[in-house]
């Protein structure tokens, strides 16, 4: 059974993939446009105050609930995270079916090793290392989602931007 969620003119925008490829900078700067952000970290580290290990059932309900409540309230809204496919997949797939407005789905892909080097420059570097990182790592974990689209997180974030703007745009953004 469906359960439709925000309206015709609502925006919900997903920015999935590994650990350091951006989707935080991303989300901050659609926030400008203004949309609300939905982060997993926040949520998970934060508000539940979940480990790094585990399976997170908490989180993506908490998420989903989040999600719905702000296009209810005729938001536009970024979600944000690493949302593995094989336990976030089934709720963001639901999401996104339910929501009755545009969709915008995308996975920042990319190296290992270019996620390690920004992790080092990052000034949360103390709180995992890369050897978590790696445990982590789930390569190109994509949706298979027909309107998927996978960016290239070694472009400049600029360029992300500027793609993910132009197709919001293109919806009729408000």
């Amino acid at each position: 059974m469906t359960q439709s969620t925000g309206s015709a003119t609502t925006h919900l925008v997903v920015i999935r993939g590994n650990s350091r490829t951006g989707k935080s900078t991303l989300s901050m700067a659609l926030r400008e446009r203004p949309m609300s952000v939905v982060g997993q970290d926040h949520v998970r580290r934060i508000v539940l105050k979940e480990s790094l290990s585990g399976e997170h059932l908490d989180t993506v309900e908490l998420l989903d609930l989040m999600v719905r409540f702000c296009l209810d309230s005729g938001r536009d809204v970024v979600l944000e995270g690493i949302l593995y496919a094989d336990l976030y997949g089934t709720m963001l797939t639901r999401l996104l079916a339910d929501h009755v407005g545009h969709n915008h789905v995308y996975y920042l892909s990319a190296p290992f090793e270019e996620t390690v080097r920004r992790h080092r420059l990052s000034p949360d570097t103390a709180n995992w290392t890369s050897d978590d990182m790696r445990q982590w790592w789930h390569d190109e974990d994509l949706l298979g989602l027909p309107d998927e689209i996978v960016l290239d997180a070694d472009a400049p974030a600029a360029q992300a931007l500027s793609r993910i703007t132009a197709d919001l745009d293109a919806e009729g953004s408000r």
